[in-house]
């Protein structure tokens, strides 16, 4: 109970000095999420062809009825996390404490709480710690099979749905788990027909998005998909950050009472990250898709040392793969922007949406934006809105031209992001100086240094649009981090004294 409330209070220290960071991709979510529950189904635009912009489904029905009630669906996103990762790590100790004892317990919750990159997960906003903690529980249920303990029929089944329709790689990811727990129930007549009725739900599932959207694949899928050289990339940097955790998953192959408990483990994560090393993650901070498979990792760590009989061995040998995350998880290039971008996002792109959204003057039919970030700009604003990277746009996913596609669309405003307080010449393939011809520049944010975004408008609306923007920029530019935009670890750690002062 003593070693459960210490890892548990560091998690929540964890939890809490991460609790600003919202990544801009978890309100596009949102945005889906916010109009299936106002009753226009869960499209980009309003009255526009449905387009599936996200790759999260369950997690976007799953916030629809709080956005029904009115409440800040961020919030519930982290809290929501917060309970799945809480989960996770009370089922690691948990079975790692009755398989082995006291150190495979240290050793596998040990590795959850002290890795960073989980509580940036955490409260990013996004699927990845309930998606984490969904395999982790498939697997879970699986080895409690294999050990003879009760099992519910009917939860492997659902995992594997769940799975599916929480990520499009989710089927994969719980598969070894699923056909392992079928095998071992092979005899069972009703665990067939669970396994039947998964199959079914999700067939009726895919069907019906692929005939509501009209595409066999997400249509983020057409914009990321096939870089297989940034897949090896991905591979080639995922094996350092966490090879104790993989060579002591590993070592259970070795071992004759370990072997079928490896054999699980190791299946899941090779299907989990085989996606990953063929598709090349894009928008991958601070390991993300790395983080799907990290508490099997744990969990296969935990396996590892708990049958050392030298408890002075098995001590150190999980002290090593604890020790060796907790440093790693604090090296991601990208960390101190991570770190920062909380604040840093809600004096730019929050304050611009929210500046939108207050424009009450531009005709409906007339609020419309072009940008590249497509988060929380057309979240907060609520406008009609072209998505210049494609992952919202279906013309531009499948090859169409982004400056003809904004030229066409004609948009009341242009937002695009610049490295300088200089206005670009392109931003992801659109030229800028040519869509915003006979547009007028009515303000550059700054987000963090070498980050900026500029607006433009059609000169008629230019005054309708600039007051609200400026103000709800001037008023966040003063409340969050007011004056400092450096990409350091220090400006994030003066944040977390100040919420820690002791």
């Amino acid at each position: 109970m003593f070693v459960a409330g210490g890892l548990g209070v560091l998690f929540l220290l964890g939890v809490r000095a991460a609790w600003f960071f919202t990544i801009d991709d978890a309100y596009i979510t949102f945005r889906y999420s916010d109009n299936l529950a106002n009753g226009h189904g869960p499209v980009w635009n309003v009255g526009e062809d449905p387009v599936e912009g996200f790759t999260n489904f369950l997690w976007m029905v799953w916030h629809t009825p709080f956005a029904l009630l009115g409440l800040d669906l961020p919030t519930v996103a982290k809290l929501t996390s917060l309970v799945a990762g809480a989960a996770a790590l009370v089922m690691l100790v948990r079975y790692c404490h009755q398989r082995y004892g006291l150190v495979a317990a240290l050793t596998a919750g040990g590795a959850f709480v002290v890795f960073v990159p989980t509580y940036f997960h955490l409260t990013s906003g996004l699927e990845t710690v309930a998606f984490a903690a969904l395999v982790l529980r498939a697997v879970i249920v699986t080895l409690r099979a294999l050990d003879d303990r009760p099992v519910r029929v009917w939860e492997p089944p659902l995992l594997l749905v769940l799975a599916g329709m929480l990520r499009p790689e989710g089927v994969l990811a719980a598969l070894p788990a699923f056909l392992l727990w079928l095998w071992l129930r092979r005899r069972d007549r009703v665990a067939w027909l669970w396994s039947a009725g998964a199959v079914v739900a999700g067939a009726a599932y895919f069907v019906w998005r692929w005939t509501y959207y009209g595409h066999l694949f997400p249509n983020t899928f057409y914009v990321k998909f096939g870089n297989v050289a940034a897949g090896t990339a991905w591979f080639e940097a995922t094996v350092p950050l966490l090879a104790p955790l993989l060579a002591l998953t590993l070592w259970l192959l070795v071992r004759r009472e370990t072997r079928w408990a490896g054999g699980l483990l190791v299946g899941t994560v090779a299907t989990t990250y085989l996606t990953y090393v063929v598709s090349g993650p894009s928008m991958d901070y601070v390991h993300r898709f790395a983080y799907h498979a990290f508490p099997l990792l744990c969990l296969g760590a935990g396996l590892a040392v708990g049958p050392i009989r030298r408890w002075y061995l098995a001590s150190a040998v999980g002290a090593v793969a604890v020790g060796w995350v907790a440093v790693t998880g604090v090296q991601p290039f990208d960390l101190p922007v991570i770190a920062n971008y909380g604040p840093d996002l809600a004096r730019a792109h929050v304050a611009i949406g929210k500046g939108l959204g207050q424009v009450d003057s531009v005709p409906p039919e007339e609020r419309t934006v072009a940008l590249n970030d497509a988060g929380a700009i057309p979240y907060y604003s609520g406008w009609t809105t072209v998505d210049i990277i494609g992952l919202n746009d279906e013309a531009i996913a499948h090859g169409g031209d982004v400056t003809q596609r904004v030229l066409d669309a004609r948009p009341t405003v242009i937002v695009v992001r610049s490295l300088s307080p200089d206005v670009p010449a392109d931003a992801y393939g659109m030229d800028v100086l040519q869509v915003t011809e006979g547009y007028e520049h009515v303000a550059t944010v700054p987000m963090r240094d070498s980050y900026y975004k500029q607006v433009f408008v059609l000169p008629e609306w230019a005054d309708e649009v600039r007051e609200p923007i400026m103000a709800a920029v001037d008023e966040a530019q003063r409340t969050y981090d007011p004056g400092r935009y450096e990409l350091t670890i220090d400006r994030w750690l003066d944040r977390v004294r100040k919420d820690f002062p002791w």
